[in-house]
C-alpha cells in the first residue's frame, strides 16, 4: 500500500482551496492532497480533465486515488468516475446531488448568468448567503471566507461554472455502478442539496455510509471544519486505505 495516496479535492461554485484548507492541514500525515482548480472551464468534462491531470502532476501517474467533492465538485467527481472509474479508490460526496437542475434551478442560474452581464459582479451577497451557511455562520468568520473566495474566483470563472452546472449530465443511472468506498456527508440544515438529496445518493450506492451533520449549511469544511475531517480520516482509515 502507497504509504501516502492521494487525495483530489474538488472544490463547488464561487469556492477555492480556502474551502478545503482545514482538512488538506488536518490530513496531510496520512495522505497527499491535491485541491483542482474548477475554475477554468465551461464543462464538467474539461473540468474533470483539469483535475486528473493534477492528480497526475502530484505524483500519482500509476496509483490510484481517492475523490473528496463538495456541490459543484461533486459533478466533477461523477464525470471522473464516467471516465477513470478503475483509477478511483474511494469517492467522498459532499453536499451536493446526482439529479440535474429543476427547470426552476436552471432559470435561477440563466438569470444570474444574464444579471452578471448586465452589471457588476456581487459576489455572494447578503440574500444568498443564508442559502449557503447555517444561520449561525452567517455574521462571522464563516460567512466572511465564502464572501472572500468568492470575490478571488470572480465573475468571468462563475459564468464558466454555471454554464457547465447547466450542460452537466444525469449522474443518478451512475450511482448503481459505483463500486468503491463511497461516502455521502450532507449539512442538516442543507437547503441548496438537502439531506434528501444525500440519502438518495446513499441508497443508490451500495455499502455506502451516511453522515448528516447538524446545524450545518452547506458548506461543512467551512462550517464544521473539525466534524467533516474526522468523518474524512475515519473513511479513509477504514474503508479505503486498507483497499490500497
Amino acid at each position: 500500500m502507497p504509504s501516502r495516496p492521494t487525495v483530489l479535492f474538488l472544490p463547488g461554485l464561487l469556492c477555492d482551496a480556502e474551502l478545503w484548507a482545514h482538512q488538506v492541514e488536518h490530513l496531510n500525515d496520512l495522505v497527499t492532497p491535491v485541491v483542482a482548480d474548477l475554475t477554468r472551464d465551461d464543462s464538467i468534462a474539461a473540468m474533470a480533465q483539469r483535475a486528473a491531470m493534477a492528480q497526475r502532476a502530484a505524483g500519482g501517474v500509476q496509483g490510484r486515488f481517492v475523490v473528496v467533492s463538495l456541490s459543484m465538485g461533486g459533478y466533477v467527481a461523477f464525470e471522473l468516475l464516467r471516465t477513470v472509474a478503475e483509477r478511483i479508490a474511494g469517492v467522498a460526496l459532499v453536499d451536493t446531488t446526482a439529479a440535474p437542475d429543476t427547470p426552476e434551478k436552471a432559470a435561477e442560474r440563466r438569470a444570474g448568468i444574464a444579471s452578471l452581464a448586465a452589471g457588476r459582479f456581487a459576489g455572494v451577497t447578503a440574500r444568498l448567503l443564508p442559502q449557503l451557511v447555517h444561520p449561525d455562520h452567517i455574521d462571522g468568520p464563516v460567512g466572511a471566507q465564502v464572501r472572500a473566495m468568492a470575490q478571488r474566483v470572480g465573475g468571468e470563472a462563475y459564468v464558466r461554472q454555471q454554464n457547465a452546472i447547466l450542460g452537466r449530465p444525469d449522474s443518478r443511472p451512475l450511482l448503481p455502478r459505483i463500486d468503491m468506498p463511497a461516502l455521502v456527508v450532507v449539512g442538516a440544515q442543507d437547503v441548496l442539496t438537502p439531506p434528501a438529496e444525500a440519502r438518495v445518493m446513499h441508497e443508490g450506492i451500495a455499502g455506502s455510509t451516511l453522515h448528516v451533520i447538524p446545524d450545518c449549511g452547506h458548506l461543512p469544511p467551512l462550517e464544521r471544519p473539525d466534524t467533516t475531517t474526522a468523518l474524512l480520516r475515519d473513511w479513509l482509515e477504514r474503508d479505503v486505505l486498507p483497499t490500497l
